[in-house]
């Protein structure tokens, strides 16, 4: 019963759900399908066997009606094939009678059509002549335009543009030859634009190229400038009376040879004063300009024209790699660089915005940093003064060019006083190896004189006064061959730092003052390193640093000479001078200084050859009688030497004599007391002390002056005592008065005594050195072992008070 309900109420749901799909469109029917399955399991088994009854209901509907209009259908098809025949005659006829009318119209028409024609052609002519006439302007234009660019006036051809877009065009503007030419505008003003644009490249490689020569042009002119305002200047001096340079006459005639060739120079471009206008021709911008103004595109045209200019201008900076070796390296660097800032300010001063100040000022800034950074490290290299001189003359025409032309040069001018460091740094190289080659070839003897003439040709290279030396010849005096050679070179090396100092924009005052800390430099690092290297060669003897030693002196007070000549060639009063003085007095102090010592250690040396010659034989019985013959050689080798040291000052001479005796003391005590040296006989004894007397002779002569008393003998009083202790064998007086002030052997020490002593005693027990007093020979045996004993246990108090 459940389910025949439920199939009861099913069939009233499958009839609409039928009814939605026969009636809705097929884009529906999916939701109205699903419908069916979202019902009761055997809802889709009903509803196919709905669908199918539905079916064939439809079916026999459609077999109904088509039984129904079948006779009616048949009917109709009878009636067309009868009406075939009649259709087919009145075809024929329609036909025929067609054919008759053709025939009759064909004169008509042919008439007809010429007439036509004839009036066609004739409207046609006539509106011909009105286009024509019409056109015939525009055309005219349109040709003038291609003959204006055929002749490259191309700024006339842009006009001629602008007269036929804006007057014949739009007479025109229907027809397609109008539309063409209207087309073919923008191309021909491309094709300007490029054509412009290509001689402006063409004009930007041109001055690339002949930038040197413009800037060669610019430098020359300036420095016939400068040249020319030097000349008037010194006229002016001259007329009121002043000189720039005093006393001297190597500066003027220097600067003759300096100037000589400039002057040939400018003689030889007198005759035509060549400008930047005439180097290079400029209408390729303004042309360039002009006509992107008028197109409009002025600013595309300034973008582009400097940008290409600073990628010239990095090009121009680019230094090549040994532009340092060669002076003209340095000038086709500088003539390219004014070239191109030369042509900027021309661009500048002619054209209106192209470019401006502060686009070239800021391409110069740029420019100013790269060039002082390639000079910085290019002048590094180098190592002639010459060519850092012609550098810096360069760098002064350069900075004057373009000041001239309004750049800022400052920095350059603070460059140059690096490089003149630099440059001193080089001269003082280059002086080095002048001094050298002057103390190489020196002979280290006092300069003959033969002649007034000879003595007035010396004291003109060299200020040496001395009124003793001017009464009779032949005469020496007392300085070497290198002394004049060395103030000479001086006076050049200030010439020589005063040429870099010049056109520097200083004062007479800065210049004095950097002559000075030039001149300083040389004296205290050059010329003293060449000295103290000269005195420390194995070469130079004890009578090379006497001489040595004089010369300094004179240099020495040659040195305020140096000050005046500074201040003279600087045009700067004494009375306003306030600067730095030459050190000369400390530099050649040092130098002696040092000769003093290597003389105190040479001839300690010497005196250490002739000991080494000594050959003592210490088991001698009996001394010779007389001073070792090694000995007297080297008194007379001192009395000889010491006779050369009359030429120094007293003070030099007089330590060079005690610290030889002293040195000679010290090496004769060494000799006793060497550790190899295992006995001493009396004899050897005795034989040392003859030798020690002579020492003592030696220092008693007095072979230096100004010694007061008996100072030099003090020098071998350590000697004297410890020897007279061993002559006399006063030990009991020794041992009692040790340590006492007042004692006969103070200077004597027990330790250097009980060597000597143990020395003795152990020839007495090989040698039996005391045969010939054999009744006493137990009891000297039995003293010397007690006098030993005594000073050891002195040695031990003493080293364990210590």
């Amino acid at each position: 019963m459940a389910e025949s309900g439920e199939g009861l109420g099913t069939v009233p749901e499958h009839e609409r759900i039928l009814q939605e799909i026969q009636s809705t469109d097929t884009a529906c029917v999916g939701p109205t399908l699903r419908s069916v399955y979202d019902d009761q399991p055997n809802a889709h088994k009903k509803f196919m066997e709905k669908l199918d009854a539905c079916i064939r209901n439809h079916d026999k509907e459609i077999e109904k009606m088509c039984n129904f209009h079948h006779q009616g259908f048949v009917d109709a098809i009878t009636e067309l094939l009868k009406v075939r025949t009649d259709a087919e005659k009145l075809k024929v006829q329609v036909t025929d009678t067609n054919r008759r009318f053709q025939d009759a119209g064909k004169e008509v028409i042919v008439q007809t059509e010429d007439i036509i024609r004839c009036r066609i052609q004739q409207r046609n002519i006539t509106t011909v002549v009105e286009k024509l006439q019409l056109c015939l302007p525009v055309l005219e234009m349109y040709s003038k335009l291609k003959e204006q660019m055929s002749a490259k006036r191309y700024y006339s051809a842009l006009k001629t543009m602008e007269q036929l877009e804006n007057v014949y065009f739009p007479r025109v503007s229907q027809y397609r030859f109008c539309q063409l030419m209207i087309e073919n505008l923008p191309k021909l003003r491309e094709d300007i634009k490029e054509i412009s644009m290509s001689d402006l490249k063409d004009f930007l490689e041109s001055i690339r190229k002949h930038s040197d020569k413009i800037g060669e042009t610019a430098m020359k002119q300036a420095q016939q400038q400068k040249l020319f305002s030097v000349i008037l200047q010194k006229q002016n001096n001259v007329k009121f009376g002043k000189t720039m340079y005093i006393n001297d006459r190597i500066p003027e005639e220097r600067n003759e040879i300096v100037l000589k060739p400039v002057f040939e120079e400018e003689d030889e471009n007198e005759e035509e004063v060549l400008t930047v206008q005439d180097l290079v021709d400029f209408s390729p911008v303004y042309r360039c300009l002009h006509i992107y103004s008028v197109l409009g595109d002025e600013e595309t045209f300034e973008n582009y024209y400097r940008k290409q200019r600073k990628k010239q201008a990095r090009l121009v900076l680019q230094p090549q790699s040994n532009m340092h070796e060669t002076v003209d390296g340095y000038r086709r660097y500088f003539t390219q660089i004014v070239g191109f800032f030369v042509v900027e300010d021309h661009i500048l001063h002619v054209t209106q915005g192209l470019v401006t100040r502060a686009y070239t000022d800021e391409l110069w800034n740029m420019a100013l940093s790269k060039i002082i950074a390639v000079l910085r490290a290019h002048s590094s290299y180098c190592t002639d003064p010459d060519l850092v001189l012609e550098l810096k003359n360069l760098i002064v025409i350069f900075a004057d060019t373009l000041q001239g032309y309004g750049f800022p040069v400052n920095r350059l001018f603070d460059l140059l006083f690096e490089i003149r460091d630099q440059y001193n740094e080089t001269l003082l190289k280059k002086w080095a190896g002048v001094f050298r080659d002057i103390f190489e070839e020196d002979n280290y003897s006092p300069i003959p004189i033969v002649n007034e003439e000879e003595y007035k040709t010396v004291i003109s290279k060299f200020p040496f006064q001395d009124p003793d030396l001017e009464k009779s010849f032949p005469k020496k005096l007392p300085m070497s061959q290198s002394v004049p050679h060395i103030y000479i070179q001086v006076k050049e090396f200030i010439y020589a730092s005063l040429k870099f100092s010049e056109s520097l924009h200083r004062s007479s005052t800065e210049i004095d003052d950097m002559l000075r800390k030039s001149t300083n430099l040389l004296l205290t690092r050059t010329l003293s390193s060449c000295l103290l290297n000269l005195i420390k060669k194995p070469h130079i003897g004890l009578t090379e640093l006497v001489q040595i030693i004089i010369n300094t002196t004179h240099l020495e007070q040659a040195c305020k000479y140096l000050e005046d000549f500074i201040t003279n060639i600087t045009n700067i009063s004494q009375e306003t001078v306030h600067t730095t003085r030459l050190y000369g007095l400390s530099t050649f102090k040092d130098a002696r200084h040092a000769a003093e010592g290597e003389i105190y250690t040479k001839l300690n040396q010497k005196i250490d050859e002739f000991v080494q010659l000594a050959d003592y034989d210490w088991t001698m019985s009996e001394p010779d009688g007389r001073a070792s013959g090694y000995l007297m050689d080297l008194i007379n080798f001192l009395r000889s030497i010491f006779q050369v040291f009359t030429h120094l000052p007293g003070k030099v001479a007089q330590t060079a004599c005690m610290s030889a005796c002293q040195h000679l003391s010290t090496s004769l005590m060494q000799m006793l007391l060497d550790s190899e040296l295992k006995q001493i006989s009396m004899g050897a004894v005795q034989q040392f002390n003859l030798d020690v007397i002579q020492c003592e002779l030696f220092a008693n002569s007095e072979p230096v002056p100004g010694f007061q008393g008996d100072t030099l003998q003090l020098a071998f009083i350590d000697l004297r005592q410890l020897l007279d202790l061993f002559m006399v064998w006063d030990w009991s007086t020794y041992l009692a008065d040790y340590g006492q002030p007042a004692s006969k052997y103070l200077r004597v020490n027990p330790n250097t005594a009980l060597t000597l002593l143990e020395k003795m005693k152990d020839t007495s027990k090989k040698n039996n050195i005391f045969a010939q007093f054999r009744k006493n020979d137990r009891d000297k045996q039995k003293l010397i072992e007690t006098v030993v004993k005594q000073l050891r246990s002195l040695v031990n108090g003493m080293s364990q008070h210590t």
